[in-house]
C-alpha cells in the first residue's frame, strides 16, 4: 500500500463511523479503496455473515495493511509463528484451535483471577494517585491487561512485559508504515516475544501445571513428542492469545475512560451510582469498540444486501458501524450509559465470538470502580487534544492525559 492511500487508511481509521454511516445509507453494499474490501455496516449484514461461517471464511482476517520490508521479514524468519490461529481458521481446525481456549478463559477461571486483578488494579492506581495527572495509556491501560492475561497463562510476571511490548511491536510492524530501521526493530522486539513463548511452550510440555498454556500445550501435542511444527504452531496460537487478551482490554479500558469524562454527566452519574458501572462497560464497547471489525473472504458467488459477490471476494465486517446502526440501536450516536441493553457486536457473534469478553469486561468493571471511587474529579486534561490511533483493530486513544 503506497504512502498516499495509507494516509487515507489513517483519516478512515481515526473516524470511522461517517463511512459507516454512508455505507449503511447507500443500496447494497460499498466497496472502498482504503480497506480493498466491500464495507458490510449494517447490523443486520453483518450478523448475517457472521451467522454463515461456510459462506465467509474468516482465512484473511488478520491481512496486514503493510508488507514489511525484506530485511525486516528476515528477522522474523528467525522467531516461531506464522501459523494459522484461531481468528484466521475455519470449521473443525478452529473448533479444535479454539477449545482450549474457551476452556482456560472460563467463568471459573476468570473468577478466579478476579482478586488478582482487584489487586494489580489498585496498585497501578497507587502509583499515580498522588500526582493529580497522569497518562493512563501508559501508566494503566497497557500494563493491567497484560499482568492479568500473563496471570491465567501462567506467566512469572517478570516475562510479561517483554511479551506486552512485543505484541504492539507486531501490531506496528504489520499495520503502520514504518521506516525500514523500525521495521526491523519492531521484528526483533516481536521475536523476542517469541522466544520467550517458545521457551514456556518447552517447559509446559516438559512440566505441566494448571495454567492456560499448559491446557495449550497439551491441545496441540497431546501426550506426544514436543516437535519444531508444534512449537511454531504454540507460539503462533500464544502470540495470537496474548494480543487479543491485552491489546484488545487496553483499548477498551482507554475509550470507555475517554467517553465517560467527554460526556462529565454520565461520570457523574456513575459516580453518584456505582451499580451502572456494568451498563457503563456495554455502552463504552456498543459507542466506539476496540475491536472496530475484521475481514472475510466469500468462499463461493453469493449475494448478500443484494450485491452479487465472486467467490474470493473479500468483506470488511464493520461491527462498529453495526454497533451505530440506528435500525437496532435508537439514538445510535448518542453515548448513553442509561439506555436499555440491547444486544451489540462489539465482541462479535457465533462460532468467532470473543472468547475473553468476560474478562475483559470483569478488567473494565474493577478499573471504572477504582477510578469513580478514588479519582472522583477525575477529568481530561486541558489543551491535550486526544488523538485515535489508526487501526481498526485496537482503537483508542494514542495518548489519554487526565488531572484530577
Amino acid at each position: 500500500m503506497d504512502r498516499q492511500l495509507h494516509g487515507s487508511l489513517d483519516e478512515l481509521q481515526r473516524d470511522p463511523y461517517p463511512h459507516y454511516e454512508r455505507a449503511r445509507a447507500a443500496d447494497g453494499l460499498t466497496h472502498v479503496a482504503e480497506l480493498d474490501a466491500w464495507l458490510v455496516a449494517r447490523d443486520a449484514d453483518v450478523r448475517e455473515v457472521l451467522r454463515r461461517p461456510e459462506d465467509f471464511s474468516s482465512a484473511n482476517a488478520l491481512v496486514p495493511d503493510v508488507m514489511p520490508a525484506p530485511a525486516a521479514l528476515a528477522v522474523l524468519g528467525g522467531g516461531f509463528g506464522g501459523r494459522p490461529v484461531v481468528v484466521t481458521s475455519d470449521g473443525s481446525h478452529h473448533q479444535r484451535l479454539r477449545a482450549p481456549i474457551v476452556r482456560g478463559l472460563s467463568p471459573a477461571r476468570v473468577a478466579a483471577v478476579l482478586p488478582y486483578a482487584a489487586e494489580r488494579a489498585a496498585a497501578l492506581v497507587d502509583g499515580f494517585v498522588k500526582d493529580g495527572h497522569v497518562e493512563l495509556m501508559s501508566a494503566y491501560a497497557r500494563r493491567l491487561p497484560g499482568e492479568v492475561i500473563g496471570r491465567i497463562a501462567g506467566l512469572d510476571p517478570a516475562d510479561v512485559p517483554v511479551v506486552v511490548h512485543g505484541g504492539h511491536r507486531a501490531e506496528e510492524l504489520l499495520f503502520r508504515p514504518l521506516e525500514e530501521a523500525e521495521q526491523i526493530a519492531a521484528a526483533e522486539d516481536a521475536v523476542a516475544m517469541q522466544l520467550v513463548l517458545d521457551r514456556y511452550a518447552r517447559e509446559r510440555h516438559a512440566d505441566p501445571r494448571d495454567d492456560l498454556c499448559t491446557e495449550l500445550v497439551h491441545s496441540v501435542v497431546g501426550e506426544g513428542e514436543l516437535t519444531l511444527e508444534h512449537r511454531h504452531e504454540l507460539v503462533a496460537h500464544l502470540q495470537n492469545l496474548f494480543i487479543a487478551g491485552h491489546l484488545t482490554t487496553t483499548a477498551l479500558i482507554g475509550t470507555t475512560v475517554l467517553h465517560l469524562l467527554r460526556h462529565p454527566s454520565q461520570w457523574e452519574l456513575l459516580r453518584a451510582e456505582p451499580e451502572r458501572i456494568p451498563a457503563a462497560v456495554e455502552e463504552a464497547a456498543r459507542y466506539d469498540g476496540a475491536l472496530q471489525g475484521f475481514r472475510r473472504v466469500t468462499t463461493r458467488p453469493l449475494t448478500l444486501a443484494g450485491t452479487e459477490l465472486p467467490a474470493g471476494a473479500t468483506l470488511f465486517l464493520a461491527f462498529g458501524g453495526a454497533n451505530r446502526d440506528p435500525a437496532r440501536h435508537p439514538r445510535p450516536d448518542e453515548f448513553d450509559i442509561t439506555r436499555p441493553p440491547v444486544r451489540h457486536l462489539a465482541f462479535g457473534l457465533g462460532v468467532h465470538g470473543c472468547p475473553g469478553s468476560q474478562l475483559a469486561r470483569e478488567q473494565l468493571r474493577l478499573t471504572l470502580e477504582e477510578l469513580t471511587r478514588r479519582l472522583p474529579g477525575l477529568r481530561l486534561a486541558a489543551n491535550r487534544p486526544v488523538v485515535m490511533r489508526p487501526t481498526m483493530i485496537h482503537r483508542s486513544p494514542e495518548e489519554l492525559h487526565l488531572t484530577w
